[in-house]
C-alpha cells in the first residue's frame, strides 16, 4: 500500500512470517492501567501501522484491548489491499484460582473468545503465562494450546514470564516456542543469569517489555528527586518498585545521566538509547514500547536513525554493572504473593472479564 513505511527492521520468527523489532504494547489502553484513553485508539493503531510498526501485543485479561484491535483490524482490512500482514501477539493467561482445576474446556473456551474478539479465523500468536509453579500443570495446558494449533487456531505457540527451569520443561516436552516475553532492560538483567542462553540454544527469540521501564527511563525523570505517594498508572507502580530493588534512586539517577549524554552525542531521546541497546543485546528479537496513543510515534522510529559504537555501548553496561540483580530466575519475585512485587499483581482477571 503507497505511503507504508518499511523501513522498521523485522525479525522472522518462521518462514513467512514477520514482526517488527518495535512491537507496540496494549496494557497502556487496559481500563485495568488507567482511567481512561482520551486519544482515538484505533487512529493510533493506523498511525502505528503506516509507520511500519505492525505489529501489536495484548492478552486476554487486557480488559478492552483485544475488542479495540479487532475493531482496528476490521477497519484496516476494508480500507487497504496491502498484502503486508498486522500481526496481532495476544496471550492465554488462566486465572491462578482456575489452575488446579483446568481443563482444555477451559483453555478452548478462552482461545475461542479471543478469536472472536479479534474478528480472526487464527490467533497469529498465543503467549502462554502461568501464575503459581507448585501447580504443575503448565505443561500439561501448554499441550492442550499445542492441539489447538493442530487445529488450526493458533499460528505460534509462545510464553510469557516463564523462567529457565520451566522454560526448559515446555521444550523438553515438545512444545515449540517460537518468542519468550520476560522483562529486560538494563534496570532488570535477570534473564542474562540463564535464560537468555536458554533461548539462544533454542531458537526462542526474546521479546522485551519494560524496556523503559513504565517511562522512568527518559529525560522527564533525569535529575528529579525521588517520587513519593501516588502514581498515575500501574507501570510506574511496578518499575518504581524495580529501582528500589535493584539499588535506588541515586544509582537509577547515575544510569540516566550516562544514557543522556550518549543520547545528545547521537542528538536522540534517553528512550532511543536503551531501546537500540536491548535491540543489540543476544536472542532479543523486538521491544514492546508502552503506547497509549501516538504522540510519541516519530521518537519511536528515531531508535533506527543512529547505532551505538562501542564506546556507547561499554558505557552503558557500566552504568547497568551497579544495579543490584534481583534475586532468583526471571519474573521469580513477581511470583511471591505476599512480597512488595506480588502483592500488586491481579491473579484473577479471565473471571471478571465478559464472554464476548
Amino acid at each position: 500500500m503507497e505511503g507504508l513505511n518499511t523501513s522498521v527492521p523485522t525479525v522472522e520468527l518462521k518462514p513467512g512470517f514477520h514482526i517488527s523489532r518495535i512491537i507496540k504494547g496494549g496494557w497502556q489502553l487496559s481500563s485495568g492501567h488507567r482511567a481512561m484513553v482520551t486519544s482515538d485508539p484505533i487512529a493510533d493503531m493506523t498511525a502505528f501501522t503506516m509507520a511500519g510498526i505492525t505489529t501489536f501485543d495484548c492478552a486476554d485479561i487486557y480488559t478492552g484491548v483485544e475488542e479495540l484491535i479487532g475493531k482496528f483490524l476490521k477497519e484496516w482490512r476494508a480500507q487497504n489491499d496491502t498484502k503486508e500482514p498486522v500481526r496481532v501477539l495476544t496471550k492465554f493467561v488462566p486465572d491462578a484460582d482456575v489452575l488446579p482445576i483446568i481443563n482444555k474446556a477451559y483453555v478452548t473456551k478462552i482461545i475461542d473468545r479471543s478469536l472472536r474478539r479479534l474478528g480472526l479465523e487464527r490467533l497469529d500468536m498465543v503467549q502462554f503465562s502461568w501464575w503459581d509453579y507448585s501447580v504443575h500443570r503448565y505443561v500439561e495446558t501448554a499441550s492442550w494450546l499445542k492441539e489447538l494449533q493442530q487445529e488450526g487456531k493458533i499460528e505460534l505457540l509462545s510464553a510469557t514470564n516463564f523462567n529457565t527451569a520451566t522454560t526448559a520443561e515446555l521444550v523438553d516436552a515438545g512444545i515449540p516456542l517460537s518468542t519468550l516475553q520476560l522483562q529486560y532492560s538494563p534496570l532488570d538483567r535477570r534473564p542474562e543469569k540463564s535464560l537468555a542462553n536458554l533461548c539462544i540454544k533454542q531458537n526462542i527469540k526474546l521479546l522485551c517489555y519494560g524496556t523503559v521501564a513504565g517511562g522512568f527511563i527518559s529525560k522527564r525523570w533525569l535529575g528529579q528527586q525521588e517520587p513519593k505517594g501516588e502514581f498515575e498508572n500501574r507501570s510506574l507502580i511496578k518499575y518504581k518498585l524495580m529501582i528500589d530493588e535493584t539499588g535506588g534512586w541515586n544509582v537509577f539517577q547515575n544510569f540516566l545521566e550516562t544514557l543522556n549524554s550518549i543520547a545528545n552525542k547521537h542528538q536522540v531521546s534517553i528512550t532511543n538509547v536503551v531501546s537500540q541497546y536491548m535491540l543489540s543485546r543476544p536472542a532479543v528479537g523486538a521491544v514492546i514500547i508502552g503506547a497509549a496513543n501516538a504522540n510519541h510515534l516519530k521518537e519511536n522510529l528515531d531508535t533506527f536513525s543512529f547505532n551505538l559504537d562501542q564506546v556507547d555501548l561499554k558505557q552503558i553496561e557500566s552504568a547497568a554493572a551497579q544495579f543490584r540483580i534481583p534475586d532468583g530466575d526471571v519474573w521469580d519475585i513477581e511470583r511471591i504473593k505476599e512480597g512488595p512485587h506480588g502483592r500488586i499483581m491481579r491473579y484473577n482477571l479471565n473471571a471478571q472479564a465478559t464472554d464476548n
